[in-house]
């Protein structure tokens, strides 16, 4: 019984990888923050490779659901620099902000983004940047402008110029046909690029905290294994392929670390492995499934998924190993814990009533919010700024990626044409 029980819970999760289209990303809001902060972002003078840098910022802050952004064909006047400036028209436009900019060429395949975020109200600038790239880099410069809007003007940091990690499954003729992919885009789904392809599953992305690394689970040899793979080189390690179950890989926040869960005793059980040696360090040990780890911001503590008490629900440890204490009682079911970037909250998968939601749970009073309305959302993760929360959601009987804020006040939609998109992890 206990076998089935295990061999059930991985055919959970190799469902949820087996999804198809590779495609590039296309985001849209489903619902944002009423009243959003006005704000015109011109079109820059001078972009290189057609691209043009302030249509991809208004873009980044359209996507946000916090900025109300004027559209371009509403705009009366399109300076590119701060004398070209007059406020009274942007005043009319009923704009309380400002951004301008112009790209100019700083040598071979070199420029230099010249920006200015201005108050339309006060009639003042707010700030002014240079920022030089490569052509290659125009759209990351793009996000980086954004990001510095974003925190200007909600006092937040932005997210924009981070990336998204995700699995999809290219179909075939026929299942032996298909090509599992591991996949990473801008989290506009732009610059989509392929890190592994199989024939078999891949699933449970994980960024190292550095974002120069990615842990996965391939089942390339027919049997689980994780991997540790450097995005720059391609370069990938196999660093555990136990016996039985080898999933779920966390990273500590100084990457020295990974946590997982491993059956090679049996039963699944929380373990830590020390990269640098490949030694382990057991944490839990029980007759239960245990799995889902995540590490807290300190790396003190890890939040896991067990059914020890009849369903699963987050329970709590010490990263050292000791006698775990539940933390979840409200719903039927609770999993996949994460902790928020600040560590004061974590966020879960909450089920009642055969619904699975993202809620968001306060570790200091448990009290629990629901966040989604979904029937069966799953896989949720932070962005690196703790604004938003990523998810895989369903529509349609379509899985795609879904990100909701905090709040619960903005909702985007993140869909591949023609496909579906599982385990979403977004990068630091």
């Amino acid at each position: 019984m206990k076998q089935n029980i295990i061999i059930a819970l991985f055919g959970i999760w190799i469902m949820a990888a087996t999804l198809s289209a590779q495609a590039e990303l296309t985001v849209q809001i489903t619902q944002g923050v009423e009243g959003g902060i006005p704000i015109a972002v011109v079109p820059f003078g001078g972009n290189p490779g057609g691209e043009n840098i302030g249509s991809i910022v208004a873009a980044d802050l359209a996507r946000s659901g916090r900025f109300k952004v004027l559209s371009e064909s509403q705009m009366l006047e399109h300076p590119t620099t701060p004398e070209q400036v007059r406020f009274d028209s942007w005043k009319t436009m009923g704009q309380d902000n400002l951004a301008i900019g112009q790209v100019q060429q700083d040598g071979p395949d070199h420029y230099v983004a010249q920006f200015y975020l201005f108050d339309v109200v006060r009639g003042n600038q707010l700030v002014g940047f240079n920022l030089p790239f490569s052509a290659p880099e125009t759209r990351k410069t793009a996000h980086r402008i954004a990001d510095i809007i974003y925190k200007q003007l909600t006092g937040e940091n932005g997210a924009f110029a981070t990336r998204v990690a995700y699995v999809t499954v290219a179909p075939g003729e026929g299942p032996k046909d298909r090509r599992y992919l591991l996949q990473v885009a801008d989290t506009d789904g732009f610059n989509p690029q392929n890190i592994i392809k199989s024939r078999e599953p891949i699933m449970s992305p994980a960024w190292s905290p550095d974002g120069r690394q990615i842990a996965y689970v391939s089942f390339e040899s027919k049997t689980p294994a994780i991997f540790v793979q450097t995005l720059a080189s391609g370069e990938r390690q196999k660093v555990s392929d136990m016996p039985g179950i080898n999933g779920a890989p966390a990273w500590s926040p100084d990457g020295a670390e990974l946590a997982m869960t491993l059956s090679k005793d049996g039963n699944p059980d929380i373990y830590v492995m020390n990269l640098a040696s490949r030694s382990l360090r057991r944490i839990t040990n029980h007759y239960a499934i245990d799995t889902e780890p995540a590490w807290s911001k300190d790396g003190s503590r890890i939040v896991f998924t067990s059914d020890r008490g009849g369903k699963p629900q987050l329970y709590m440890v010490s990263s050292a190993g000791g006698e775990p204490q539940r933390i979840t009682y409200e719903g039927d079911y609770n999993a996949r814990g994460v902790f928020s970037p600040d560590g004061k909250s974590l966020a879960m998968v909450h089920g009642v009533g055969g619904n699975y939601r993202i809620a968001l749970m306060d570790l200091a009073s448990k009290q629990v919010r629901i966040l989604t309305p979904g029937r069966l959302d799953e896989s949720p993760g932070f962005a690196p700024n703790g604004s938003m929360i990523l998810y895989a959601s369903h529509s349609g009987g379509a899985a795609q990626l879904s990100a909701v804020s905090i709040d619960g006040k903005v909702r985007q939609s993140l869909r591949i044409d023609g496909g579906e998109v599982r385990e979403p992890a977004w990068s630091p």
